[in-house]
């Protein structure tokens, strides 16, 4: 079992930065794909970035050239470094780990970007 922590999200004016963290415990983190995902008031939940176990990235076009993906995996925590932050980006983000036939969750952390 696999339990994911966010925390790092609040308010931020537009063009400013967070960064997001999720914390993985009870399980070995490295082997877990780990993706961020967000979910808009009245939207579906999108998947914004992803990173394998070994380390490969991809992102929402959304969210290209502005948000970063990275994993420690000795500390068992991901991170989403989000910069140029618009208003569109205010959302409730989640932390995902894939692997084994398995998907966990966090219980999200929210971001509102707003002057």
């Amino acid at each position: 079992q696999v339990q994911l922590v966010e925390s790092g999200g609040g308010l931020m004016q537009p063009g400013g930065s967070l960064r997001l963290s999720c914390v993985a415990s009870g399980s070995i983190f490295s082997i877990y794909a780990m993706g961020w995902y967000r979910q808009a008031p009245g939207k579906q939940r999108e998947l914004v970035a992803s990173i394998t176990s070994s380390g490969s990235t991809s992102y929402s076009d959304s969210v290209k050239g502005r948000f970063t993906i990275s994993r420690d995996n000795a500390k068992n925590t991901g991170y989403l470094q989000m910069g140029s932050l618009k208003p569109e980006d205010t959302a409730v983000y989640y932390c995902n780990l894939k692997g084994l036939g398995r998907d966990y969750w966090g219980q999200g952390t929210q971001v509102t970007v707003s002057s």
